[in-house]
């Protein structure tokens, strides 16, 4: 789940002002009485006649340039036009006219906001929330205030989740909650760390449209977080059922199946890869839930993949590694894990998969060290204990392989019969 407001939601919060609010009676703006000419003009408006409006929008401005509402009017047909830069000349050129117009400081402001111009959107849209918005009324007001949420939500430019959730009180003061509301002060809590106030949010909206897919989502990552797998594996059951085909859904889905451990994990991965094979994230899911049911064939040819487009990748070049260990290739897998390992010395995985395939290409002292390197970074395990106790052993180093197999036995504890009884037979041959 992103950590700031989705787009979608951002873009209808600073989309146009809709063709009613346009409309508005123009003394909310105290401009002078329009000519005919301007009226006409409005009235193409009101048909959406772009064209017509325009060209007599420019004849009348040619006569009348600094006339507010016309510039207003005009600013707005080359909005509804896609021709940002002439709609922000004139919105801007209407601002000039009129600076207590706050149809022109609020649709100014939305356009900056919708094109990415946040900081420049804030203080027009700010400017907006402080004029009368006279028979426009309490709504566009709000407009404003939540237009200022979407741009101040964490993860915006200049983001603050604090002034973003002051925002929204602001517009919520001044018309009833939506939807939209209810779904950004989920995100604005999850950025708070408030998850009871996110569950909250989102389950209010479930509640009344229970087909809501951001807010199946959103619930869906926040008990994913809580490792709360049983409930966000129903949830998402019911959401697929409405929205079989949603890939966000499905992915959060397969998630919950791996981290379940659960077999249903591939057939949902294998039919959202097939969707999606571009999806990188999905293919390295992919891969890891083949290896997880012994499919190594199959995991190595996705690792391969993976590491046509980036070949430094640590992780995908132990997960190829164990799959060659899988193939008994050890000389190839000792490659992959000693590249893994220069890559991320952090790795512990990398060293414990460089010790085992060092074992195999007999370089006892190359698996002592790689034995080391994990040992400073994870615990030990009865098999790296066994394997260092075999590496010295290797090396006729009889006192420190004694020592290492009387660890592993104790560390062993009955659990591994086999190699247990080898370290006993190895101790009393070492020992004589």
């Amino acid at each position: 789940m992103l950590k700031s407001i989705t787009l979608p939601l951002f873009l209808l919060l600073v989309a146009p002002l809709s063709l009613a609010a346009q409309n508005a009676p123009a003394n909310v703006d105290s401009a002078p009485a329009a000519s005919a000419q301007l009226d006409a003009a409005e009235a193409a408006i009101v048909q959406s006649d772009w064209q017509s409006a325009g060209l007599k929008l420019n004849d009348y401005l040619k006569l009348n340039p600094t006339d507010p509402r016309a510039l207003f009017d005009a600013g707005y047909v080359a909005d509804s036009l896609n021709q940002t830069s002439d709609a922000l000349s004139y919105y801007r050129r209407a601002v000039d006219a009129d600076p207590k117009s706050f149809r022109a400081h609020l649709s100014l402001g939305l356009l900056l906001a919708r094109i990415g111009k946040a900081a420049e959107a804030r203080p027009e849209l700010i400017a907006a929330t402080t004029l009368d918005s006279g028979e426009m009324g309490d709504a566009m007001k709000a407009r404003a205030w939540r237009a200022l949420a979407a741009i101040d939500s964490p993860g915006q430019p200049g983001g603050n989740a604090v002034t973003a959730s002051n925002d929204l009180t602001a517009a919520l003061k001044l018309s009833p909650e939506t939807t939209e509301d209810t779904l950004l002060a989920a995100e604005l809590a999850l950025a708070t760390g408030d998850l009871n106030g996110a569950e909250s949010s989102y389950r209010r909206v479930l509640k009344t449209n229970p087909e809501n897919a951001e807010a199946n989502a959103g619930l869906a990552h926040l008990l994913i977080q809580q490792k709360q797998y049983a409930a966000a594996e129903q949830l998402l059951h019911d959401a697929l059922a409405k929205s079989p085909d949603d890939a966000a859904l499905n992915a959060q889905y397969a998630t919950v199946l791996v981290a379940e451990d659960k077999a249903e994990a591939l057939p949902v991965l294998e039919k959202l890869y097939a969707a999606h094979p571009k999806d990188t994230t999905i293919e390295r899911m992919l891969e890891q839930v083949y290896a997880t049911a012994g499919d190594y064939e199959n995991s190595d040819k996705l690792c391969l993949q993976l590491l046509a487009a980036t070949p430094d990748d640590p992780v995908v070049l132990v997960d190829h590694g164990q799959n060659l260990i899988h193939a008994l290739k050890y000389g190839e897998a000792f490659t992959a894990f000693q590249k893994a390992s220069k890559l991320d010395s952090n790795n512990g995985d990398a060293w414990a998969g460089l010790a085992f395939a060092a074992s195999r290409t007999q370089q006892p002292q190359t698996t002592i060290d790689a034995l080391e390197k994990r040992a400073a970074l994870l615990p030990e395990t009865p098999a790296t204990l066994f394997l260092r106790a075999a590496a010295y052993d290797e090396l006729h180093d009889k006192k420190s392989a004694i020592a290492a197999y009387k660890t592993f036995l104790a560390a062993a504890a009955g659990k591994f019969p086999n190699q247990e009884w080898q370290a006993k037979q190895r101790i009393a041959v070492l020992q004589k």
